[in-house]
């Protein structure tokens, strides 16, 4: 199983960026699939989440509003659309899947991150 995080760059407080996660070795829209993000000196925090066969979305408090998760199957891939992004967003963002029903604290699958950095 392979997640490719890709899209992180250098942008200006109030911009758009777009990270996908593309899979390979599972069906994406078979998994629960998450977005999480560790800043510097920080710990690793959720960031939105799409589950399994249905769309439904969830996503922290601090990005509510501002970022959209979605899943393309036919291109097995998952989307973190970020607007409006804010200094407090910089981060390496990192997609991460699981089977439904597993716990919710275990993900077996990761990417390798992508670099966010937004500038005041």
């Amino acid at each position: 199983v392979q997640l490719q995080a890709s899209g992180g760059g250098l942008v200006q407080a109030g911009d758009s960026l777009r990270l996908s996660c593309a899979a390979a070795g599972i069906t994406v829209s078979n998994y629960h699939v998450s977005w999480f993000r560790q800043a510097p000196g920080k710990e690793r925090e959720f960031v939105a989440a799409v589950r399994d066969r249905v769309d439904s979305t969830f996503y922290a408090s601090s990005v509510k509003g501002r970022f959209t998760i979605s899943r393309d199957g036919a291109k097995n891939t998952v989307y973190l659309q970020m607007n409006t992004l804010i200094p407090e967003d910089t981060a390496v963002y990192y997609c991460a899947a699981r089977r439904p029903f597993t716990p919710s604290d275990k993900w077996p699958y990761w990417g390798q991150g992508t670099q966010v950095t937004v500038s005041s």
